[in-house]
């Protein structure tokens, strides 16, 4: 690869990293093409970007946007990285889970690191955490469904009280 094409590659990868707040690194060494494949075709169905680059040139690219703020997943750069770039903080891990269970309960792809809104999750053993966690618009239904419970209950209380005050009225047939 020359220099042109290295730039090229960065230039990508920055705009990657400013376009989405949230991406996970992972480990994909020991997949099949056919596999990685397969692992494209997930990402693709839940619009979750893929791209597999050289560790130095994913380092070059987030050191250039901001070398503080990405600071904790540079120890995650090593052996064959494929990033994955989401809108959803969660998408990604869901993602690698399902692949682990299509495939026979496989240890790949690892989870090397996170970056989830500027919070950076470190090891396979947050990817348990990481699926579970609540996207902007679950917690706004969450927050809803809330705000909904009193006035649902004071309502069917209201329905209640009347059906119970109707039947009283009601004079019994002889």
């Amino acid at each position: 690869m020359n220099t042109s094409q290295k730039t090229e590659v960065i230039e990508l990868l920055k705009e990657k990293f400013s376009n989405y707040s949230n991406f996970y690194i992972t480990d994909t060494e020991s997949l099949t093409v056919e596999q990685v494949n397969s692992l494209r075709r997930h990402c693709f169905d839940k619009k979750v970007e893929m791209k597999v680059a050289k560790n130095t040139l994913i380092k070059k690219a987030l050191e250039s946007l901001d070398a503080e703020r990405f600071s904790g997943v540079y120890d995650a750069l090593n052996n064959v990285t494929a990033i994955m770039f989401s809108e959803s903080p969660k998408d990604p891990a869901v993602i690698i889970s399902a692949f682990r269970d299509s495939n026979n309960n496989a240890k790949k792809p690892l989870l090397k690191a996170a970056f989830i809104d500027g919070e950076v999750f470190i090891g396979d053993n947050q990817l348990a955490s990481l699926k579970n966690i609540k996207t902007k618009n679950e917690l706004i239904g969450d927050i809803i469904g809330l705000l909904q419970s009193p006035a649902k209950r004071v309502i069917a209380a209201l329905l209640h009280h009347t059906e119970k005050n109707n039947a009283a009225e009601t004079p019994a047939a002889e």
